[in-house]
């Protein structure tokens, strides 16, 4: 274990609340492995020792990161996950293979697949477009995060208008999806990019209701005028 990995968990072990760590349990039906804190304060903590980090290296800051994933600890994987997304502007397009090493090895809840993907693979993506087809083969794979993480890797950047085509070629993909938190990663694509794309994302939930499980639906057109939602929810089969 690398010495300042050991201190940094030292230092999460004495900020832990064993009532917390009781009480975060009830949102994850998969269970959860924590310490117990706000997310605040596993931010602060990840935060002072970045600043130890932040100059070294970006294969050294990401043998740290390695360590924090591989321990399963969801305020770990959270200060890994601040830390690659700290390193924006640096990224090399094979990192997007260690990305997914990560996604697939290490994430075992939404939360975490989120934090990641949101942040870290979304800003990935922004600085190399051409990677979004490796989204399309995450949609394919045995795990269920793997799947979610290829939606979600692109909420931030479809808020800003970008990647139409591609959110829904993913959408697509992910369709018939049968694991709600799938649908529920997807549909929130379809929800942000309908931001800045209502009449693409109408039109695409319109043309796929029947097959489109209500879950995903109803994700999708919650930003939509209330008369584009209620002709979206109409069972006109």
């Amino acid at each position: 274990m690398d010495p300042l990995v050991a201190r940094m968990r030292e230092e999460l072990e004495r900020n832990a609340d064993p009532e917390i760590q009781e009480s975060s349990q009830r949102f994850f039906k998969e269970g959860l492995l924590c310490y117990g804190m706000k997310t605040k304060t596993a931010n602060d903590i990840g935060k002072k020792y970045w600043k130890e980090v932040k100059n070294h290296p970006k294969v050294e800051i990401y043998a740290l990161c390695e360590e924090l994933f591989s321990s399963g600890y969801q305020e770990e994987i959270q200060i890994a996950s601040n830390w690659t997304y700290a390193l924006s502007g640096k990224y090399d397009r094979d990192d997007i293979f260690l990305f997914r090493h990560w996604i697939d090895t290490s994430i075992t809840n939404w939360a975490a697949c989120d934090t990641f993907c949101n942040h870290t693979v979304g800003d990935f993506m922004e600085h190399y477009p051409e990677c979004v087809e490796e989204l399309r083969d995450w949609t394919q794979s045995e795990n269920r995060w793997m799947r979610r993480a290829a939606a979600v890797s692109l909420i931030v950047p479809a808020k800003r208008g970008k990647f139409l085509e591609e959110s829904i070629a993913i959408a697509d993909l992910l369709l018939t999806d049968p694991d709600d938190l799938v649908q529920k990663g997807y549909g929130w694509l379809l929800k942000e990019v309908s931001r800045e794309h209502t009449k693409e994302v109408f039109s695409y939930v319109m043309e796929n209701k029947r097959r489109m499980p209500r879950t995903a639906l109803r994700y999708a057109i919650e930003l939509m005028p209330e008369e584009l939602k209620a002709e979206a929810m109409q069972k006109d089969w």
